[in-house]
C-alpha cells in the first residue's frame, strides 16, 4: 500500500538529508539534496525536497502503512524542533 504526505516547510532539503543521514548507519539508504531513498525493514521512503515542502512516498504493507507513517513523521519531526510539521497522508 502507497500513501503520500506533502508536509510543508521551507526547511524540506535539511529534513531530508538529517533523515537520511540518521537512517543510514542502519539501513540502505541513497540521496541527494533534493531526493532520497530509504529502504526500511517494513517499509520503503522514498522523499523529495522542494522550496516549500517535503514530500514523502511510504510504500508498505497495509498492516504496517498506520505505523509506518508515525515512525516517519516521529523522525522527520524530531530534525524539525524549531516547527511544528503538518502530516497530511493521503492514498494516491
Amino acid at each position: 500500500m502507497e500513501v503520500v504526505a506533502r508536509v510543508p516547510t521551507a526547511l524540506a532539503s535539511r529534513y531530508l538529508q538529517q533523515l537520511c543521514k540518521h537512517w543510514g548507519h542502519k539501513f540502505p539508504v541513497e540521496f541527494t539534496p533534493e531526493h532520497g531513498r530509504i529502504e526500511l525493514p517494513a517499509a520503503v521512503c522514498v522523499l523529495d525536497a522542494g522550496p516549500e515542502a517535503l514530500t514523502i512516498h511510504l510504500e508498505a504493507p497495509a498492516d504496517q502503512v498506520e505505523r509506518m507513517q508515525g515512525v516517519v513523521a516521529e523522525h522527520v519531526q524530531r530534525f524539525a524542533f524549531k516547527e511544528t510539521l503538518q502530516f497530511d497522508w493521503l492514498t494516491p
